[in-house]
């Protein structure tokens, strides 16, 4: 998992109109909690804003008043029409206890079912995955190379040491299906056109 630098500030007060008077002042009120008494302090905007809008999952390296510790964004509120960040929530986290986070599925690879013109359908742009914070990867990279039309990867199929995916198993990640222009067997290999030859 990516690993990204913050630094905040100490809430002196906790009330809405603290949180206002620091919204208006270009800062975001967090949170971070799990492991033992909730911290409240802030941050600017703009800091948290190249985490929380990049497409990756970070651990976050927080450093409030020289306080240090490791958190992963749990929940984040957001103003209903600009999408102004308004408050994160952060987990603290350690090497011993799993975390669940949701991890960005990458696709890699030219299908063969695709180049004979099928269809590729992407189910699931995210999984939600648990495990220690070591064991998770920066993104689920599934090779679809091999991938013929009619053909799917589910989440069963799906193997990284030290991680459990919390989605079902059965559930299709991503597939190829069945196009107006595709060509059913032209995606076979020249091999086993030979073969039945």
């Amino acid at each position: 998992m990516k690993t990204a630098q913050l630094s905040g500030s100490l809430r002196v007060n906790v009330g809405k109109k603290d949180a206002t008077a620091l919204r208006n002042a270009g800062r975001v009120p967090c949170v971070l909690y799990g492991t033992g008494e909730q911290t409240h302090f802030h941050v600017k905007l703009n800091d948290i804003e190249k985490i929380v809008l990049s497409p990756e999952v970070y651990q976050v390296h927080l450093d409030v008043e020289g306080k240090k510790a490791r958190g992963i964004i749990r929940e984040l509120q957001q103003h209903p029409v600009t999408d102004r960040i308004r408050h994160v929530d952060f987990l603290e986290i350690t090497d011993t206890k799993p975390v669940t986070v949701g991890l960005p599925v990458r696709l890699t690879g030219a299908s063969r079912g695709v180049l004979a013109g099928g269809r590729l359908m992407q189910v699931f742009r995210i999984l939600r995955s648990t495990g220690l914070v070591q064991d998770l990867p920066d993104a689920i990279t599934l090779d679809i190379s091999k991938l013929r039309i009619g053909q799917s990867i589910r989440v069963k199929a799906i193997d990284i040491p030290g991680i459990t995916f919390l989605d079902p198993a059965n559930a299709v990640v991503v597939s190829v299906k069945m196009a107006r222009g595709a060509v059913k067997g032209a995606d076979a290999d020249d091999d086993e056109e030979e073969e039945e030859a």
